[in-house]
């Protein structure tokens, strides 16, 4: 069967599924305090529609999966879904995004099932702050979860950090610490304008050549690295002598769409090929038809724009298509 590409050559390879639009955080960058409106049950996908589209795209050279939400750990035994998808054919990389919390109970069934990693967001280290960013979480929670995510040998493990200006930049040297001695992979992630792009998002936005600048600042030699498995856009370093790594994911700056190899699937059902533009594809009602699964995929990559432009809105200056409205948690990031 021919592969998922799209009109630019981009081969597609890789889907990130939402199983939950529900967290047990709300996030400044991900959600609003309060009048989220949630799917409701009914309108989720189950494991086994879940496991059919991965089952359809999977002879189309689907190779990697990743799990989101909202936090992917609120859902009930999602360590079945976990098995059911480790048992397709041709599925090779299974991962997952989550915020930690959960780990604990979960780091040891997820791994039996068939997990390989897990990507975990921690956006401060000073429970203050960590507080004040989540609206409530506790950074030892999370620190727990990290633990027990190695002590179940998942591996790599990443640590997500969204870089705030004004709000955690001043943490920067303390993220890279945690790699000195420990073989954790921290990533920071330039804040992206999903779901709103505010005159608060472009007074928080910063772009990561600071990293760079607090590398220096703290006396540390860095050289590119390889990076770990499944790196996708990020630049990778190590501070010299250093067991782990940092990486630079710059969608908005730098944005790497020419290299683009994502698929997205929110819990309620709807292929996104782009992240960031509002175009959605319902497949829910198709999953007990392989082949219709597979042509709404490819009429979902025959749409995809060239990229994202979200360095457009930093500007504010036309964009070409229409930015969505959907939040980040409804989208599974």
């Amino acid at each position: 069967m021919e592969p998922l590409t799209d009109p630019f050559g981009r081969l597609h390879d890789y889907i990130r599924i939402s199983v939950t639009d529900r967290c047990n955080l709300r996030c400044i960058y991900c959600m609003p305090a309060e009048g989220m409106q949630f799917q409701p049950q009914d309108e989720i996908m189950s494991y086994e529609e879940i496991a059919a589209v991965v089952r359809a795209l999977a002879p189309l050279g689907l190779r990697k999966v990743r799990l989101t939400g909202g936090e992917p750990l609120v859902r009930k035994d999602l360590e079945k879904l976990v098995a059911m998808l480790a048992g397709i054919p041709g599925i090779e990389d299974l991962s997952l995004t989550t915020n930690g919390l959960l780990l604990p109970a979960k780091a040891a069934a997820l791994k039996e099932a068939g997990l390989s990693r897990v990507n975990i967001s921690l956006d401060s280290l000073k429970q203050d702050r960590f507080e004040r960013i989540t609206r409530g979480g506790k950074v030892a929670m999370v620190l727990k979860g990290i633990e027990a995510a190695q002590a179940a040998g998942l591996s790599p493990i990443k640590l997500n950090v969204v870089l705030m200006k004004g709000i955690n930049d001043d943490e920067i040297q303390d993220f890279i610490a945690l790699t000195l001695d420990s073989p954790l992979n921290v990533r920071f992630i330039e804040y992206m304008p999903i779901g709103s792009a505010s005159d608060a998002w472009r007074q928080t936005y910063l772009p990561l050549e600071r990293v760079v600048a607090a590398c220096t600042e703290a006396g540390w030699e860095t050289t590119e690295d390889e990076g770990p498995s499944g790196n996708g856009p990020s630049q990778n370093r190590r501070v010299i002598g250093a067991k782990g790594t940092f990486g630079l994911i710059h969608p908005v700056s730098e944005h790497f769409c020419d290299n683009c190899n994502r698929l997205r699937l929110t819990a309620d059902g709807h292929i996104k090929a782009c992240l960031y533009w509002e175009d959605e594809y319902n497949v829910r009602p198709l999953t007990s038809d392989p082949a219709a699964v597979q042509a709404l995929f490819r009429k979902a990559l025959g749409n995809k724009p060239h990229n994202h432009e979200m360095a457009l809105a930093l500007e504010r200056k036309q964009q070409s298509h229409t930015p969505t409205k959907r939040r980040m948690s409804q989208i599974g990031g």
